[in-house]
């Protein structure tokens, strides 16, 4: 019966060549800790799978396995890292909200303007206020009120011109 001496498991061989697994991944990919960060999840294969019977030379296959890993370790990185940079800054969020003194400003506006609009006749009034706040066409306000046309187009003058001389604003769009 031929003499067979025991051959070192994977394991045992990784343990015993660890820092040459080491160097032989930094020297590929340049990082001491990138390669360590390889050895290991080679151990935690190792650990995980089945031990291969007939191996021959282990720790040749250690650097191969080894390396793969590294391999694929580095291209996934690789990829993460591209996805980020692909990423489009985020823009800086505008707040749709007024600013305090804009939102003063327009109170102080809306008020004025309701001012104004209560001090005007109450025909006037009525008339302003369903096509302007209600948009009402013309036509409609002066079928509900009973009135011509021509009549509601003097009072929505009239109620235009009492807003802008509320607000000391020269004649234009309001």
């Amino acid at each position: 019966m031929p003499f067979d001496p025991v051959k070192p498991s994977l394991l045992s061989t990784l343990v015993r060549h660890y820092d040459e697994l080491v160097d032989h991944v930094r020297r590929r990919f340049g990082d001491r800790g990138f390669a360590r960060e390889v050895v290991h999840d080679v151990c935690v294969q190792l650990l995980e799978k089945r031990e291969k019977d007939n191996v021959h030379t282990p720790l040749a296959l250690l650097r191969k396995i080894s390396h793969d890993q590294a391999v694929t370790r580095y291209r996934s990185e690789r990829r993460s890292q591209a996805w980020l940079i692909e990423m489009p800054e985020p823009l800086d969020a505008v707040c749709p909200a007024p600013s305090p003194p804009r939102q003063y400003e327009a109170a102080r506006e809306l008020e004025l303007l309701t001012q104004a609009i209560s001090q005007l006749p109450e025909r006037c009034q009525m008339v302003f206020v369903m096509h302007k706040i209600h948009e009402l066409p013309q036509a409609e306000v002066a079928a509900r009120m009973g009135i011509s046309l021509k009549t509601v187009e003097k009072h929505l003058r009239l109620g235009i011109a009492a807003c802008r001389a509320h607000l000391d604003r020269p004649p234009g769009p309001l």
